[in-house]
């Protein structure tokens, strides 16, 4: 991308404008404080919930109950998917569109400055709010994160706290997403057209139009669960006439497009990272941005795939079938863009290079395994078991999880002005690349023998594959701790970064100093 020399405004470092002290932090409405507030948010919550997932391993290390009763167990998985889900990847890659969004477009900020304070300031409370359920009478929830009923309806207080935090989490998402809407269709820099705009921009610009969609319809839910609870309703009570299968369609309506709420803005930063390392121009532009406009809509009409063993006509299961099996034709067209991407690029091996390249080749894995899980008879057979534990953690850690590690290493020099180790990050990276392939891997031979998931004990014939997931998922854990080091390491003690230190890199953001001054783009740049 072309663009004309950046004002002096934007060429030195304004910092002296900038608030200091606590209040900087609590009343900021600069969109790269808020971005920042977002990203250590995610990576407490990231500890936290991989602190449950390994002590869920460390029961199912042996076969017999070692440490938990099976409730307290319960509460493990349904809070380490919750907390993984909302209070982790979603408040990363919001994180990332505060930081990355007005930065690539050329504008000043956010167009909502205050609202966006807002739109943090709910999430602490909300994941006070579900941590707190620990504490209270009965302990946390434990009915699954999909929050079925009718367990949802009998449990204790930390299910009505779960309802309000969730309600809290939902409103921040909407609040956010029209930020980044309008901030995106009205504040671009003069010349860039919807055309020109960084993939990255597009696919928050279209999940920023799923979650407006989805959120309420989970917070629709969420309330006809609180009615069944507290009000005499029976929306989902079978006793009172109601159906619970009916939470099931309206909960995956929801849930489906949050899959793709989960891994689109990941698809925007693994397309930024290859053509940056592979020193080449994104292959087929155009056709990856149709590609996620059509992975959008079809995530609207597949939701019942997750509802096959629910008795469903067996002309529903066809077309719900055929229509899972149809989204993978546009993921498949990006795969290929990333791969022709790098297709006889000059390409160097620096750490996001790493984590792009892992995340096309495990992504893929996670893909396919979708695609088994697609198929009506193998999927009534494998329902609810390790290999559905397995496919999902493909997608959303080796997809995810690992695009947001990319595009940390990424940006990092950017946002801090300093440099990350970089023997550190390549340690980082194929220690977690292996331990998350020795836990996961497993799983899919556990899920084709018919290990159910969600339970604490298990038989015998399960024992060397639960022993080799649970050494894996302790490798994964502690693995992570080398990433907070080198982050925290580069931000206090990394040497001074250029100001474009990607050779490849040609957005926006780049002509800036690294650190960006305060106020970035007080003049807009005109781009070519």
């Amino acid at each position: 991308m072309n663009t004309t020399t950046i004002s002096d405004t934007a060429s030195h470092h304004d910092e002296h404008d900038a608030p200091t002290g606590i209040a900087r932090w609590l009343a900021s409405t600069n969109h790269k404080d808020i971005g920042t507030l977002y990203l250590w948010f995610s990576l407490f919550m990231f500890f936290f919930a991989g602190a449950l997932a390994m002590l869920v391993r460390a029961e199912l290390f042996q076969p017999g109950l070692q440490l938990f009763q099976p409730e307290v167990f319960n509460q493990l998985t349904t809070m380490h998917g919750l907390i993984m889900i909302f209070g982790a990847i979603m408040p990363a890659l919001v994180g990332f569109a505060n930081w990355q969004i007005p930065l690539m477009i050329g504008a000043p900020d956010m167009a909502f400055p205050r609202l966006n304070n807002w739109s943090f300031w709910l999430l602490p409370a909300a994941g006070i709010l579900l941590i707190a359920t620990f504490f209270v009478p009965g302990g946390a929830i434990s009915g699954g994160w999909t929050m079925y009923p009718p367990l949802y309806i009998q449990g204790g207080m930390a299910y009505d706290i779960s309802i309000l935090a969730i309600h809290i989490l939902g409103i921040s998402s909407i609040m956010g997403a029209i930020n980044i809407i309008t901030t995106i269709l009205n504040m671009r820099a003069p010349g860039m057209t919807l055309m020109k705009m960084p993939l990255f921009v597009w696919t928050w610009l279209i999940t920023a139009f799923l979650l407006v969609a989805v959120m309420p319809v989970l917070a629709a839910a969420i309330t006809m669960l609180l009615t069944d609870r507290h009000f005499g309703t029976h929306f989902f009570n079978a006793a009172g006439g109601g159906d619970p299968v009916m939470f099931q369609h309206i909960f995956w309506f929801f849930g489906h497009p949050e899959v793709y709420i989960m891994i689109l803005p990941a698809f925007g930063i693994i397309s930024t990272t290859i053509p940056a390392f592979a020193r080449k121009p994104l292959f087929g532009y155009a056709s990856m941005v149709y590609a996620v406009a059509s992975i959008a809509f079809l995530s609207f009409i597949v939701w019942a795939h997750h509802m096959f063993t629910t008795g469903m006509p067996v002309g529903g299961q066809l077309f719900f079938m055929y229509t899972t099996m149809l989204i993978a034709i546009p993921t498949g067209v990006k795969v290929f863009n990333w791969v022709a991407t790098l297709w006889r690029g000059s390409i160097t091996f620096e750490t996001p290079m790493l984590f792009s390249i892992a995340f096309v080749c495990l992504f893929t894995i996670g893909g396919f395994s979708g695609l088994v899980l697609a198929l009506v008879p193998v999927d009534i057979q494998l329902q609810d078991t390790y290999y559905v534990v397995a496919h999902f953690h493909y997608v959303l850690f080796s997809g995810s999880a690992m695009a947001i590690m990319a595009g940390v290493y990424y940006w990092l020099p950017k946002w801090s002005g300093r440099m990350y180790n970089e023997t550190l990050g390549k340690l980082h990276f194929w220690l977690t690349a292996i331990a998350f392939n020795i836990t996961f891997f497993p799983m899919h031979f556990l899920g084709l023998a018919g290990m159910p998931r969600r339970i604490p004990d298990y038989a015998l014939q399960f024992a060397d594959f639960n022993m080799i997931s649970s050494i894996g998922g302790f490798m994964l854990g502690v693995s992570q701790l080398l990433f907070l080091y080198n982050v925290v390491q580069c931000i206090r003690r990394g040497t001074p970064a250029a100001d474009k230190p990607w050779e490849g890199a040609d957005t926006l953001e780049w002509t800036l100093s690294s650190p960006p001054p305060y106020h970035s783009f007080v003049t807009p740049p005109h781009i070519k």
